[in-house]
């Protein structure tokens, strides 16, 4: 059987906008944890989210990944509204996201990491009626993807639980890398690496970016996101503050946003 081509990402809509939230609002009981937020994702680009603890930055993100459900507002995806049932149902269409918790299994071997929950089968009977995995094409394509995205592992057979904390987060990141056809979407990708170790998932971060997938970045880390972002997007207290861009913004111009000191009128920014 021979092995498919990788997924390439599908083209987004004309106007350049890949997902889309307009006035999404979530409501915890007396609690507003969304109060009307805007967001927009651009073809080919890497967006911050950044705001302080309780900002609404986890929501937003669970909101457009369809962990939960807004109870106003509206999602599109390429400029049609979506309504997703779940996580998997997101996923079903081509978006991905890597969180905090990596959701690896440490006792399985890289390629089989790559493939959880997605597993190759071997061709013909052995595949379709004694479910026997494909492990030598799993292996394959894991070190292509590796390969790809230039990110060096030691064998692909390694257990994940022998690898360093970034190594854990690079499999994590390629899995998101090798089935996403829309976008990834990161929480905190660095958090907890040392220098060297956020360096490699940087770089995995810009080799996802240059294949042609947007990606969200959830981050506090404010050197790794004017390092990595083309704009970034401010939460404060369940609303989008500002959207601004590094290069016209400084890190104090950025925190002072989100903190209130500096109050920014929320409007779309054709320039930014």
């Amino acid at each position: 059987m021979k092995t498919p081509a990788p997924l390439q990402p599908i083209p987004s809509d004309s106007a350049g906008i890949v997902l889309e939230a307009r006035n999404v609002v979530k409501r915890y009981g007396h609690m507003t944890a969304l109060d009307g937020v805007d967001f927009e994702l651009r073809a080919g680009e890497i967006l911050a989210v950044v705001g302080d603890n309780g900002a609404g930055k986890s929501t937003l993100i669970k909101a457009l990944t369809g962990a939960v459900h807004p109870d106003g507002g509206e999602i599109l995806l390429d400029g049609e509204p979506v309504h997703f049932k779940g996580p998997l149902d997101a996923r079903h269409r081509g978006i991905e996201t890597v969180y905090q918790d990596l959701a690896v299994a440490p006792a399985l071997d890289i390629a089989s990491n790559l493939f959880l929950g997605r597993e190759l089968r071997r061709p013909g009977i052995m595949g379709s009626v004694f479910r026997r995995l494909d492990k030598k094409r799993m292996r394959q394509e894991a070190e292509r993807s590796m390969a790809e995205l230039k990110f060096r592992l030691p064998s692909i057979t390694n257990a994940v639980e022998a690898l360093s904390g970034g190594q854990r987060q690079g499999v994590a990141v390629a899995r998101a890398a090798l089935f996403a056809r829309k976008l990834v979407i990161m929480d905190e990708p660095t958090a907890a690496l040392g220098v060297r170790e956020t360096g490699q998932v940087l770089e995995l971060i810009r080799a996802i970016r240059d294949r042609g997938l947007p990606v969200v970045l959830i981050s506090h880390n404010m050197p790794n996101v004017f390092e990595l972002a083309d704009r970034i997007h401010i939460m404060r207290l369940g609303r989008r503050a500002a959207v601004v861009s590094p290069k016209t913004h400084s890190m104090g111009d950025v925190v002072a946003i989100m903190t209130g000191a500096t109050r920014v009128e929320e409007a779309r920014d054709p320039g930014v």
